[in-house]
Parts: structure tokens; sequence; C-alpha cells
């Protein structure tokens, strides 16, 4: 039988995905590969992978999707992963670096600014190290544990599931387990029961993967707990239908 190839974040919002799927019978039926979250919508959208986490903002791209799974990368409230940081008010900010890690927090933070803000800045692409880069009038794009570590880099931090609810009153849907082609309803139930798993036994994933790296003035358990939230429900999903109507300006 073909593996089923599947391409997950590999940010610690989604450990508890993977150890959900590395801890259930389903494993022996995929092939995963862990990535940052471009190279996951990448290898979708080259058909690279059957499944992938994905940034919702790709689903344009593709010429088939399918929402494979009950839970995704979402916020309801602070999410803290997912900022603009600067050393000025965004009003006074001239050039925005985006993350190269991105591609719903880039395309949310050009939808914020031009319908929300109300602000005109330059985009900027970036490859490794732009954080250290950033000047006085300048503000960056930075997302996953990146984003946790700049909290207490910046004077001004714009967390971007809080502006985006500010506006909308509906949670952000970062991103989803997507599909490039049909998936049968029996793999799509073995793979939400596998995520549940996971969510189930965040304690227990937390005792098992390294997560020494996280920064000291926050609780990965914590984080996890009260700053993702990773059931797609009704909500969630207008929100995400909200962000592709104003992304389209940008395609």
């Amino acid at each position: 039988m073909n593996k089923i190839k599947i391409s997950a974040v590999s940010y610690t919002n989604t450990f508890p995905f993977i150890y959900g799927i590395e801890n259930n019978d389903i494993i022996k039926k995929i092939a995963l590969s862990k990535d940052i979250p471009s190279i996951c919508a990448q290898k979708l959208i080259e058909n690279k992978v059957d499944i992938g986490l994905v940034p919702v903002a790709i689903i344009p791209k593709l010429p088939y999707h399918e929402i494979i799974a009950n839970y995704c990368i979402g916020a309801t409230d602070k999410v803290r992963s997912v900022i603009i940081g600067s050393y000025q008010p965004l009003e006074k900010v001239k050039k925005i670096y985006l993350d190269f890690h991105s591609r719903s927090s880039v395309m949310l933070s050009r939808v914020l600014a031009k319908n929300f803000w109300k602000i005109n800045v330059e985009w900027a692409n970036t490859s490794e190290g732009f954080i250290e880069n950033i000047k006085d009038n300048e503000a960056a794009v930075i997302i996953g544990d990146r984003a946790l570590e700049s909290e207490t880099k910046f004077p001004y931090v714009y967390d971007l599931a809080v502006e985006w609810l500010r506006f909308t009153n509906l949670p952000f849907v970062f991103a989803a387990w997507i599909a490039n082609k049909p998936v049968s309803d029996t793999f799509k139930k073995e793979f939400d029961k596998a995520l549940q798993f996971g969510l189930n036994h965040i304690d227990d994933m937390l005792a098992t993967y390294d997560v020494s790296y996280f920064p000291k003035h926050i609780s990965a358990k914590d984080y996890l707990e009260n700053n993702i939230d990773f059931p797609l429900d009704d909500k969630k999903q207008k929100g995400m239908q909200l962000f592709l109507q104003y992304a389209k300006d940008f395609q």
C-alpha cells in the first residue's frame, strides 16, 4: 500500500498533533515530514505531499483542496506566536519585514494594514537573521517559536490574532490540515482520532519532547492550552472564509 505523504509544521504549537500521529497506528499508513509553514505549503502546492498542515492563505493556489480534519492551529484571543514587533507605533512605521517562514501571517498583516490599520508601508522579504536588522522606523512580522522569543525584544508588539479579533469579532485560523486530492472518510476519522489523542495527552507530550529551547518567561503548557485553540469550529470557519475574501485583493 502506498503511504499517504503528510507535511506538518515543526513548531511547538503542532507538537500535540505530531505526538498523536506518532503514537497512533495511523503512523504506519503515512510518510510524515516536518517543515516550516512556507515549505509545507510549497510541498502541497507542488504535489510533493498529499496532505499538509498548511497556511490557509494558500487555499486559492490549490486546484483541489479539502480540509480533512476537525482541528487546526487557531486562536480565539492572544496567540503570542504571530506578531508584528517594532520600535515605534505602527502609524510611524515605514517598512515591515515579512517572516520568510510564513504565508498566512504575511497575508494577514497585509489585510490588517489595508483594511483596518489604514497604513501604507513598504513590505520587505527576508532571510535568516532578519530580526536583528530591524531599525527604528521598521517592524517585522514574526511567527512561531521565534515570535515568543521576540515578545520581550520590542517595545511595541502587535498580536495579529488579537488585531483580527478586534476588527472582525471572529477567531483566526493560521493553518489547517488540507489535502490536495480526495481522502477517504475512513482515513479522516482515523486521522482525527490521532490528533485528538495528542491534544488529550499534552502533559505526556511535554514529558517526551524536548522543549528546553522554549523562552523562560513562557510555559509551554500554558501556551498550548491557553493561546492556541485547536478545534476547527463554525466560528473559525467563518473567520477563515472572511480572511480569504479579504486576501483576494492581494492575489
